[in-house]
């Protein structure tokens, strides 16, 4: 059986005298896009802080709960009492603490919930509901949804305007909480938190500065901000996704769908001179270490054509695959839309719908390529990684590092053997770099 996908939820209590006026807040996030799912927050009347920050870590369950009873959900919080005693490692003593406990222990199975100790700063979202709850409260009133930051949150959607004909999804609260997140942090809007964290610097770089190391061995980034936009120090070697897609093939230039689940199509002529180019300049570069390629004909040649002109082996990696477009493979927008007109709207307007047919949504897609990240940047920190993969895993490792919402997938242009680069520091952010011209390639 497979198991649902999972949940962060983030929780906060606080108490104006300890005991005193107190509230909590709480709030359900999609791992994979950030996207707030839901929120909950409430005044409670006088208590102290460890009892509103177990009932906001009860509401946070009881809202994943209701989103999903079987999902596995992470709950991060910066109180270290609450997270030492849900996971086991001290003893609940307080007479006040034992049944809010065993409370929250019996709203979802023991083994779908872990606990994370965060910083304060890092937990902003629930703080801030629960400030707003006890804010309520003091006016006689209970907290509302319309009061909170998730108005902002729907008022940003709106803002960012009617989509173009070509129709991006419609979630654009992810993008609107990661703006609110950037700005409650005091800074730009590219700076995030671990997790879905970017520098948030779309840097264009010259042809002969792109992944270049500079004197300490660090690939070169943009200057630095003036002071007060929220950058930290220097980090140290970054961790570098080089990320190529495959040359052309047959289907490229008539632009039709073709995802995992078609014809696995070779490489065109087009596009092994396109292979062979790049494999030039990369070498003139030197600075690739290590090739991973997806699964599919199309990126294994064009991994090879790189290795062989570098002198490396290539690993193929399963999770670089590209979106499986079920019953549109092969088929051009035009065909999809006169075939499948309701389906195909319903992609463009949510990326969790699927193409027809059993085909992977942009979530489904999101989740399996966030993972497989992680795992390849455990695997080569401080390196850099040639991954040779597809349209939909480029774009949406960009998007991730840049904190965009799911909607700017179709607001990215990818040529066939295009560069762009993602620079992953200690810290949990992100430096962007793009370089999307092949004609010199040919």
């Amino acid at each position: 059986m497979q198991r649902s996908a999972g949940f962060v939820v983030e929780a906060d209590g606080g108490s104006r005298g300890n005991p005193g006026p107190a509230g909590y807040g709480a709030v359900v996030l999609d791992p994979a896009t950030g996207e707030t799912l839901a929120e909950r927050a409430e005044y409670i009347g006088v208590a102290t802080n460890n009892v509103a920050e177990y009932k906001g870590l009860i509401a946070g369950l009881e809202a994943a709960r209701e989103l999903d009873p079987d999902a596995v959900v992470l709950v991060r919080m910066d109180s270290k009492l609450v997270v030492e005693q849900m996971s086991g490692r001290w003893k609940i003593k307080h007479p006040d603490m034992k049944p809010l406990a065993a409370e929250a222990a019996k709203i979802l199975p023991r083994a779908q919930v872990t606990y994370e100790w965060i910083p304060r700063e890092k937990n902003k979202h629930a703080d801030r509901l629960a400030n707003e709850a006890m804010d309520a409260g003091k006016r006689g009133k209970q907290w509302e949804p319309s009061g909170s930051t998730a108005a902002l949150d729907a008022s940003a959607a709106r803002t960012l305007g009617t989509p173009p004909p070509a129709g991006p999804p419609g979630d654009a609260v992810a993008g609107a909480a990661a703006v609110r997140a950037a700005l409650a942090s005091g800074v730009g809007a590219g700076k995030g938190s671990r997790g879905t964290g970017s520098r948030g610097a779309a840097e264009p770089a010259a042809d002969d500065t792109l992944f270049s190391p500079d004197e300490t061995g660090v690939p070169a980034r943009a200057e630095a901000p003036a002071s007060g936009t929220g950058w930290g120090p220097d980090m140290g070697a970054p961790a570098t996704f080089v990320l190529l897609r495959h040359g052309e093939t047959a289907l490229t230039p008539q632009k039709r769908f073709s995802g995992s689940g078609g014809s696995d199509p070779e490489l065109s002529p087009a596009g092994r001179a396109q292979a062979a180019a790049v494999a030039e300049a990369l070498a003139a570069r030197g600075t690739v270490q290590t090739i991973i390629s997806s699964p599919l004909r199309r990126c294994r040649e064009t991994a090879q054509a790189v290795a062989d002109r570098l002198g490396l082996a290539v690993t193929v990696e399963e999770g670089l695959r590209e979106v499986d477009f079920g019953a549109w493979e092969g088929l051009t927008f035009a065909e999809v839309q006169e075939r499948f007109p309701d389906d195909l709207q319903a992609w463009l307007d949510s990326p969790r719908a699927a193409p027809t047919g059993g085909g992977e949504s942009f979530t489904a897609a999101t989740r399996r390529i966030s993972a497989t990240r992680d795992r390849l940047l455990a695997a080569h920190a401080g390196r850099t990684v040639l991954l040779v993969t597809h349209v939909t895993p480029v774009k949406i490792l960009v998007r991730l590092a840049l904190g965009a919402p799911p909607e700017a997938l179709f607001r990215m242009e990818l040529s066939a053997a295009s560069l762009s680069a993602v620079a992953y520091y200690a810290d949990g952010n992100a430096s962007v770099r793009l370089l999307n011209e092949t004609s010199h390639l040919r």
